[in-house]
């Protein structure tokens, strides 16, 4: 925990922060490595050095204290320390040492401070920790992985995390991405001295080039002709300054999309200008545990699905688990496949409108499923339910294996678990091929009711005509659903998707008679006179009244117990004693402390909530006073 940096907003792993010094610096950020060693610079970070050769610990504390006298309590010193690659051994290192001090711990400081972690170390008391031999990772995608995530579980989260000698503008998107606060300028200024010239889309060799594509403040006074004529050290001066330029324009473009919440898509193009970038995104969604647990269930931006790598990113895989793990279908005897539709959510489309007038009378004996890339399948009832009613994805007619391999994965493992008398696809293309296949594996038959136009006349009413014979038959019993519980379903598949199976405690007729009030999309639940919840048509998810939460208390999950306070606004972190791990980002929180319940938006996980010392924990939305 630290008490000088504050995490403001998030995006997944990625953050913007700020530490509060004698002058603010905000994250993530590129620091100057040259002025880091200066202490008459007075810059908000001082590196104090390396203790190699350093003769006693009685001189580490002196040149802390030297420095803290110099730049005082307002200046973080990262602390004087030793760095090794991180292939060398642990036990090779204690030979190392053994000609230098080694316990730098015993350094006290009381102001901010930084320290050199390495994976299996035992981390120092600081609020930045620098990833050691950070930059002899590069290219070696699974290692640098690896490495990031054991040092990110190792470390409270709300502190910074600087990898040291990495930053390239072409990197810097997935450095963020996936968790780190600061980089540096060694790379750019070292590519600088070996005439290179650097961009978001790579480097060029000044020797190959005939113009700048840059125009900032350097690039636009001279051209490569008339650069390569100065002397060596003036063409260095001059790649220098736009090679630390192109940094900071590249991470002001991702500080933007992080505040947009829109990192991830930039990040899946950045990835293709170097395979590693490409590596670290794939790996990076493999590893489901550490972004799943920072990524919001829902976001305000829109999400594209333009790439192969979207069928893996988190929000896709949360939907898909969720459907197989919380979510309860209807007992209807008959399944009804559709395909998506361009415009969401669904049912407003033209082609789903066509088909919903076409079951007419027999669609209260239907269940409706939609096929789609890249979620999998969408029941009707979670149409609204980010991301399902919140995607756009390229639409060229033709499927990739990946997206048939994946969709009837998807409707395999649902029709493996949620047995139909009946199952019809009105369906052609690509989406009777993923039919085809799911049938194929669990051994069931699939009844289609096109070969052509899914909205020709033909079409609709062979789709009417096969459902209405289905019901006329002496096997099926006729189990239908009535306005009334058409309306009570959509909520609890809501719940549940939202919540988990607890959300049945949301449905308990214990207290009275459930009503669903309101026109669709705008539905309430009541219980007599009482609200319990109310459904936000934005994102599909429902958001709890104080009386719905006294209800859904008992599971005690997406609960987060505070200190002994009435909250006035927002909940800080070090106000909240205990949070259900399961908690992520934007997900419907109860709040309980002993003078109070209320009901809110998660601002961080459960986790960090317990874990940080600063940051907004819980937007508070309604207080009840005990």
């Amino acid at each position: 925990m630290t008490q000088y940096f504050e995490i403001e907003q998030r995006d997944g792993a990625a953050r913007i922060g700020k530490f509060l010094l004698s002058s603010e610096l905000r994250t993530p950020c590129i620091l100057n490595t040259a002025e880091l060693g200066k202490v008459e610079n007075l810059g908000p970070i001082v590196d104090a050095g390396s203790f190699w050769g350093v003769k006693s610990n009685a001189e580490l504390e002196a040149r802390i204290k030297q420095i803290r006298e110099k730049t005082g309590n307002g200046t973080l010193i990262i602390l004087p320390h030793q760095a090794y690659p991180p292939a060398i051994p642990a036990e090779s290192l204690g030979k190392a040492q053994r000609f230098t001090v080694t316990n730098s711990e015993n350094v006290e400081d009381t102001g901010p401070t930084g320290s050199l972690l390495r994976v299996g170390g035992k981390p120092k008391k600081s609020d930045l920790y620098i990833m050691e031999g950070a930059g002899t990772l590069e290219n070696n995608a699974q290692k640098f992985l690896e490495t990031l995530i054991e040092l990110k579980n190792q470390i409270p989260p709300d502190t910074a995390l600087y990898t040291p000698n990495l930053a390239l503008p072409e990197n810097i998107a997935m450095l963020v991405y996936l968790g780190i606060d600061l980089l540096d300028d060694t790379r750019a200024e070292i590519a600088a001295y070996s005439d290179i010239y650097l961009t978001a889309a790579g480097s060029l060799y000044l020797d190959s080039m005939t113009e700048f594509p840059c125009r900032c403040r350097v690039c636009a006074k001279s051209t490569p002709a008339e650069l390569r004529k100065l002397p060596k050290i003036e063409r260095a001066k001059f790649l220098s300054a736009h090679n630390r330029d192109a940094l900071e324009a590249e991470l002001s473009l991702v500080r933007e999309r992080i505040r947009a919440g829109a990192l991830r898509e930039y990040v899946e193009g950045q990835c293709r200008v170097r395979p590693w970038l490409t590596a670290l995104l794939r790996l990076g969604d493999f590893e489901y545990s550490y972004l799943e647990e920072r990524v919001p269930t829902f976001r305000q931006n829109q999400l594209l699905a333009d790439t192969s790598e979207a069928l893996s990113r988190i929000e896709v895989a949360r939907f898909a688990r969720r459907i197989q793990e919380r979510y309860t279908p209807p007992e209807l005897e008959i399944l009804m496949l559709f395909p998506c539709s361009a415009r969401k959510p669904y049912s407003t489309s033209q082609s789903h409108q066509k088909f919903i007038q076409a079951l007419g009378k027999y669609r209260k004996f239907v269940h409706e499923v939609i096929l789609t890339s890249p979620l999998g399948i969408v029941p009707r009832e979670l149409e609204l339910t980010y991301p399902a009613s919140h995607y756009d994805t390229a639409v060229t007619g033709h499927w990739d294996k990946e997206e048939k391999a994946w969709v009837s994965g998807c409707l395999e493992a649902y029709l493996s678990r949620h047995k139909y008398k009946a199952v019809v696809a009105h369906v052609e293309g690509a989406y009777r091929e993923i039919c085809e296949r799911a049938a194929s594996k669990i051994g069931i038959e699939i009844i289609y009711t096109s070969t052509g136009n899914l909205v020709s006349m033909e079409a609709l009413s062979n789709l009417k005509n096969t459902v209405e014979s289905i019901c006329a038959s002496e096997s099926f019993s006729k189990k239908s659903l009535n306005a009334e519980e058409d309306r009570m379903n959509f909520l609890r598949a809501i719940a549940e998707y939202q919540f988990g199976k607890d959300a049945t405690l949301l449905f308990s007729e214990e207290a009275g008679k459930l009503v669903v009030k309101g026109r669709f999309p705008k539905y309430q639940l009541f219980v007599g006179k009482k609200q319990l919840a109310t459904l936000v048509p934005q994102y599909g998810t429902l958001a709890l009244s104080l009386e719905g939460a006294e209800l859904m208390l008992r599971s005690e999950k997406y609960l987060v117990k505070i200190d002994d306070f009435l909250p006035r606004g927002s909940i800080l972190a070090p106000g909240v004693i205990q949070a259900d791990l399961g908690i992520r980002p934007n997900d419907e929180v109860i709040v309980l402390g002993k003078k109070a319940l209320c009901v809110g938006r998660a601002a961080m996980s459960g986790e960090e909530m317990v874990k940080s010392n600063r940051g907004v924990a819980v937007d508070v939305r309604h207080v009840k006073k005990l």
